[in-house]
């Protein structure tokens, strides 16, 4: 466990205080300790690090099979303009090491040596993976350990990273357009993408699900949410899921998942909808809320680079395969997402 703490309404979500508190606002406010309301860091170390569980990792197969069939359906239709846009495994699709992670002269890695530091695009307000820490004012978390493993690679320091924050909806042209040498950011592989940029062997599995607040009848998640607004962030493939849905919720678009949570608690949408691992982050700064439902979708977490950077696609997986080979990937996963034990993805590749 990090014992450190998030900040409850980070991002934007500040202009969430402007709007209408409900009653039930402004029960869950009285109820809140003063701390809570302004950065809540008592109650996230309690909750956050001792008590909220991690997302599951069975087998996809068995996750599949245990998906109620509405549930299944709304997932294949969301996915498969994706599928359909370009034939690919999202799992499959990164470019195996050479070896053990080398700067060679001429390439890429040998670049960013030559400027001094990596430039990374992170997030700062989900919780337990990329967020700015209030208590020293760094940007930490799972993804941010990923990046410092990289910066060790290059330059046998940790540190040499500049972090550039970006919204879900500015992922791809942050690296597109080169401002970036990678994205760390709780990032879905799909075929889509994959048709834009590059990404690593998959380091995280994650899957969709709903975060309510804790007196909310919407125990079956989505499935009891027809009609209801559920916030999503700009740019994440979580809004087509809700979209899709067979009950027909209403998405409700932000930012920062941050700003979906503080439009749940003034009652302003009914629930919050993405990956489980993000929405852990969000109850353990709100213990006012739950997460429910069957897991909807699975969600491959890979790191994003460009297309015409294969060498340092290459090099971040044999990173990466150091790192879950000699336990630092397990050892993340235990401060930052759940103390339980927990074995790193096998990677695959396509060549």
């Amino acid at each position: 466990m990090s014992g450190k703490a998030g900040p409850v309404n980070g991002g934007n979500s500040g202009r969430g205080g402007q709007g209408r508190v409900t009653p039930r606002g402004r029960a869950v406010l009285r109820a809140r300790p003063a701390a809570l309301a302004l950065a809540a860091v008592t109650v996230a170390v309690a909750a956050g690090c001792a008590t909220a569980p991690g997302p599951g990792h069975g087998a996809a197969t068995a996750r599949a099979a245990a998906r109620p069939a509405a549930a299944a359906r709304a997932v294949d239709k969301s996915q498969a303009s994706a599928k359909t846009a370009a034939a690919c495994d999202p799992v499959a699709a990164s470019l195996a090491p050479l070896g053990p992670p080398a700067v060679t002269p001429g390439s890429y890695m040998a670049r960013i040596k030559a400027r001094g530091y990596l430039i990374a695009g992170v997030d700062q307000s989900t919780y337990h993976f990329g967020y700015l820490n209030p208590l020293d004012g760094q940007i930490e978390g799972f993804d941010i350990d990923m990046i410092r493993a990289v910066a060790q690679a290059i330059f046998g320091r940790q540190d040499k990273v500049e972090f550039k924050s970006i919204s879900d909806a500015q992922r791809i042209t942050a690296v597109t357009s080169g401002s970036v040498d990678i994205v760390a950011h709780t990032m879905t592989i799909t075929c889509d993408r994959l048709q834009q940029v590059d990404f690593s062997s998959v380091y995280f599995d994650a899957h969709q699900r709903v975060l309510i607040p804790d007196n909310s009848a919407a125990a079956g998640g989505l499935a009891d949410l027809g009609g209801q607004k559920v916030c999503a962030t700009e740019g994440s493939d979580s809004v087509t899921t809700i979209q899709d849905y067979p009950t027909h919720p209403k998405v409700v678009q932000e930012p920062f998942w941050t700003d979906c949570l503080v439009l749940l608690q003034q009652d302003q949408v009914a629930a919050v909808s993405t990956d489980d691992a993000i929405l852990y982050g969000l109850q353990a700064q709100d213990p006012f809320t739950k997460v429910v439902g069957p897991e909807l979708t699975d969600e491959p977490y890979g790191l994003a680079m460009s297309r015409q950077h294969q060498d340092f696609v290459r090099f971040v997986n044999a990173v990466l395969a150091g790192e879950e080979s000699d336990g630092a990937w397990e050892k993340s996963y235990q401060h930052w997402v759940s103390p339980v034990h927990q074995k790193p993805p096998t990677p695959e590749y396509a060549g």
